[in-house]
């Protein structure tokens, strides 16, 4: 086997020796229809499309040890949320490309739609970002904030100025149809219960789930742990309405996006975000780092408009 597992579980990381890439891989029991839809989710023409957000399917192979059980490798990734957000235009470029993702539902050589690109489950756990840009000199792959021999405590760089790719993980529940075949759907399955018609009888749009998701996971993950981010208020009350009907379709729901950032409702992407429970003097001293930042930045951007003078 070319990978040297650095450690065991039913998701583990290890290093493809052919190029010394760091990688995961999934052990899948009885459920090679997640395969496949991973598969057909980054085929070579997918992968060339850069809205295309679902993680990129490596290498499949038996599992020797475990009847019906497969080992899916794909590239090492790290929840989309760690290092924390840092300003205003991070949190944008999360917000664009997540809704971007669902846009484009690609089709198949067989002609299936590939439901939601993580159909019902594209909750806050299912999103990951490569990092390296973040972490030039690579990091630990569980102690995920100190260097690769787990030793020394990182620095993460800014991802406002190091700009990271975020992606969709884990399509067990993701659903594929024939073109022309009705694209509702039944289940309880999924990470966000709150999907208000999550049902084993009635069936639901799946893309409207989605809809509903992502706008829970704004509201969750980003508006309600920090400060400085309320233009996103009328964008996640439309997404998260209990009628699915009510709510806006992927591309509606991205160009109000745009269109609220074209209204000035951010006023500066470099801006500092702050987490709620950020106590007194952490703010000022965290406030007073951000405007050092922005002052270097500032500075570094007028050298380089006078050198190129």
């Amino acid at each position: 086997m070319p990978y040297e597992v650095a450690y065991h579980w039913n998701i583990i990381d290890a290093v493809r020796v052919v190029d010394r890439q760091r990688v995961t891989i999934k052990f899948i029991r009885n459920n090679f229809q997640e395969i496949e839809i991973a598969q057909a989710l980054t085929t070579p023409a997918l992968l060339d499309d850069p809205t295309n957000h679902c993680v990129h399917v490596l290498d499949v192979f038996p599992d020797t040890l475990e009847e019906n059980g497969y080992l899916m490798v794909m590239p090492y990734l790290r929840p989309f949320n760690s290092p924390t957000f840092g300003a205003v235009g991070e949190v944008v470029d999360f917000v664009k490309q997540t809704l971007e993702a669902c846009i484009n539902v690609p089709f198949d050589e067989f002609g299936y739609i590939l439901t939601g690109r993580n159909s019902r489950d594209c909750a806050a756990a299912n999103i990951m970002m490569d990092g390296s840009a973040l972490y030039p000199e690579g990091h630990h792959p569980v102690r995920r904030d100190f260097s690769v021999d787990a030793v020394w405590p990182l620095n993460p760089l800014a991802r406002l100025d190091n700009p990271v790719k975020y992606y969709f993980i884990d399509f067990g529940i993701s659903t594929q149809f024939r073109q022309g075949e009705s694209t509702l759907v039944t289940g309880w399955k999924g990470r966000d219960k709150e999907l208000p018609e999550l049902s084993m009888e009635t069936p639901y749009d799946p893309f409207k789930g989605d809809i509903f998701i992502l706008g829970n996971l704004y509201k969750k993950e980003i508006l309600e742990k920090y400060h400085g981010v309320d233009f996103l208020w009328p964008l996640v009350t439309a997404m998260t309405k209990e009628k699915p009907n009510s709510r806006p379709n992927a591309q509606f729901a991205l160009t109000f996006f745009t269109v609220l950032l074209e209204n000035n409702v951010v006023r500066n992407m470099r801006w500092r975000i702050r987490p709620r429970d950020e106590s007194i003097p952490e703010r000022v001293v965290y406030d007073t780092v951000a405007m050092a930042r922005e002052t270097l930045h500032q500075l570094k951007r007028i050298v380089g408009s006078d050198r190129s003078a």
